[in-house]
């Protein structure tokens, strides 16, 4: 076996994020941020001595983080605008992992062609939220690459471009379609020159395939979570005229409720880097959003306990290894920290 050169070795290694000496020696990673305690019970959850890792670095924006619990565990993330989707492995490193990962067109003026939200489904396998392709697609199998389209239209019209989404226990799929995906590079403000649905729809796709939109009240849907009853589905609007997360309850057969305002940052915008974005949720219920300064960190009705601080624009977040690591995509770095609870379905 050709062995690489020990520069070489060193390069691979800082690019990866970590910290390694000439000789090869593998160091603690940097850290990234603060950890800002607004209650005690914050403690409960980020321990005193709890840091912000810095896994790997020099994406264009990292986003939706999912841990696949298969061959001794792995998070899959995607870089939106290289249109990839990374994989991160305890002593392996980075590399990539799927390439087209959300746009198979031939537009190269898209500034977020690639996947967004990934997540696993109840059998196993991963599921993408396809902004350049407008779709939620599957992976058929994770040695073939090959995918099938679950859903790409609403009503007969395209869908504007999924961005994040949530599996029910019963298999039904709760997934957000704001128009981030069809936005182009070259021009400012948000540009959908093919734009069919001229609103932006929080959905269910059944496990028997039909589509339901749920509401369309939302500006800009973006995250989105369940509680561990499932009784509440939470969705964050990253409008910065109208940045908060909304708490909607879910009816017996599936559909919401009226929803209402969870927690409100608009005044926060411009203040703190970043708007609401991915979350996710505890076994306790607590919930874990993405925001403005970083994680956010709630109860579940409402309390802000404190703010895992990034200083930076903050795009998803994700549980992984045992459970109690949150792996946190922010801006161009993947972290991670390790907490004292558990994520649901741990």
């Amino acid at each position: 076996m050709k062995r690489l050169p020990i520069l070489t070795i060193f390069a691979l290694a800082c690019a990866a994020g970590w910290q390694v000496s000439p000789r090869g020696e593998e160091k603690a990673p940097p850290t990234l941020g603060q950890i800002e305690r607004l209650d005690a019970a914050f403690d409960e959850l980020i321990g005193r001595d709890a840091q912000l890792e810095v896994l790997a670095t020099g994406h264009i924006w990292a986003e939706g983080p999912v841990w696949v619990p298969r061959d001794g565990g792995f998070l899959l993330f995607s870089d939106i605008p290289r249109n990839r989707v990374y994989k991160w492995q305890q002593g392996k490193g980075e590399s990539v992992f799927l390439e087209p990962s959300g746009y198979t067109g031939s537009a190269t003026n898209l500034k977020e062609p690639g996947s967004n939200g990934l997540l696993l489904d109840p059998d196993g396998r991963l599921v993408l939220m396809e902004h350049g392709d407008r779709r939620v697609a599957r992976l058929d199998s994770w040695d073939s690459k090959t995918k099938t389209t679950l859903v790409d239209r609403y009503m007969g019209k395209r869908l504007n471009s999924p961005n994040d989404g949530v599996f029910k226990s019963n298999g039904d799929l709760y997934f957000t379609d704001p128009p981030y995906g069809r936005t182009l590079k070259d021009r400012t403000g948000e540009e959908f020159p093919d734009r069919d649905l001229d609103f932006c729809g929080v959905y269910r796709l059944s496990k028997d395939g039909q589509l339901t939109l749920l509401t369309k009240e939302m500006s800009r849907p973006n995250g989105i979570a369940f509680s561990p009853d499932e009784k509440t589905l939470y969705v964050a609007n990253s409008d910065p005229a109208k940045a908060l997360w909304m708490a909607f309850p879910v009816k017996e057969d599936g559909t919401l409720g009226k929803g209402r305002v969870f927690f409100d940052v608009t005044s926060w915008v411009g203040k703190r880097p970043g708007l609401p974005d991915g979350m996710k949720v505890d076994a306790k219920g607590n919930v874990f959003a993405t925001g403005p300064g970083g994680v956010l960190v709630f109860t579940p009705d409402g309390k802000h306990l404190g703010t895992i601080v990034t200083g930076v624009p903050t795009a998803n977040c994700a549980w992984g290894d045992d459970g109690s690591m949150l792996y946190v995509c922010a801006d161009k770095a993947l972290t991670r920290i390790k907490t004292k609870t558990k994520g649901k379905g741990f």
